[in-house]
């Protein structure tokens, strides 16, 4: 018996199916629950505080005291959510926790002045149909330039990429120019990552060739997946990113055994790799 398709296609899903085909099964069709990250919680805090920042209004008053502001309007919803419950964080551990969203707010000042930015999409969510798939996704931010033209902005709370990756993450925010180009009809003239931890720009430019480059992988990956879901056939991908992979207990990687889907299918038996496969020397 054949495995649900998931819901439409996001730069998330993509990425974890890219990454690791089993990973994604466990997340988007058997649903498995994942723990809250540290790094998560961070992360959402520091976009709650910078959307609440940019709805602002007059531009003059988005200044770092009123963004700190923000920051504790963003504690204060997220205190009862179980992200942050789920972390277990006694006083000491939640306050060191809002003094890091701190210092990446503080960073995030000298990367561009907000009291300039005329943002006209704060969490902005798109659709767009690519023949037989959904493509969806949530833009933190859209600019409106004096030129009239738009740019995608995305915040980064991890770390900055080397240069060899940087064109693979902008390959996700590329995925959000489709969107504006789709349901807008107008394509940004810039798509920009905001790495507020080490206070780096990544950014670079929607073309054809690679709104052309993004529908041809976007439809293979979701063929791929189709084919998956049709054989249940999802397999692991072993890589340094498994340390931080929350399905190990489930994974035949970590001599765990792959979970039932939630449709029935049937357990997932492979090799144990070697540790050494396992994370790369």
């Amino acid at each position: 018996m054949a495995l649900p398709l998931p819901v439409g296609l996001s730069p998330s899903k993509l990425e974890r199916f890219t990454h690791c085909a089993l990973a994604f099964r466990f997340s988007y069709i058997d649903q498995l629950p994942e723990p809250p990250s540290l790094q998560q919680v961070r992360g959402t805090l520091v976009h709650r505080a910078l959307q609440l920042l940019h709805a602002v209004d007059p531009p003059a008053e988005r200044t770092p005291s009123r963004a700190l502001a923000c920051l504790g309007e963003a504690v204060d919803e997220l205190s009862a959510h179980p992200d942050l419950a789920g972390l277990g964080l006694d006083g000491e551990g939640r306050e060191r926790l809002v003094r890091d969203a701190e210092v990446l707010i503080g960073r995030y000042f000298s990367l561009e002045d907000p009291t300039e930015v005329k943002p006209v999409g704060l969490e902005l969510r798109l659709s767009a149909e690519l023949e037989q798939v959904e493509l969806r996704g949530i833009i933190d931010r859209l600019d409106l330039l004096p030129s009239g033209e738009l740019v995608v902005v995305d915040y980064k709370t991890g770390r900055s990429p080397s240069i060899e990756r940087a064109r693979a993450r902008l390959a996700g925010v590329q995925f959000y120019a489709y969107l504006c180009e789709q349901v807008l009809s107008v394509r940004p003239v810039e798509v920009r990552l905001l790495y507020l931890r080490d206070q780096v720009v990544v950014s670079g430019r929607p073309s054809e060739q690679s709104m052309r480059g993004l529908r041809q992988r976007a439809l293979a990956v979701w063929r791929a997946i189709e084919r998956a879901c049709a054989a249940e056939d999802f397999r692991p991908s072993p890589s340094s990113l498994c340390r931080w992979c929350s399905f190990q207990a489930h994974c035949p990687a970590f001599s765990g055994r792959a979970a039932a889907s939630s449709a029935g299918g049937a357990v997932v038996e492979l090799p144990t790799p070697s540790r050494r496969e396992l994370v790369p020397a």
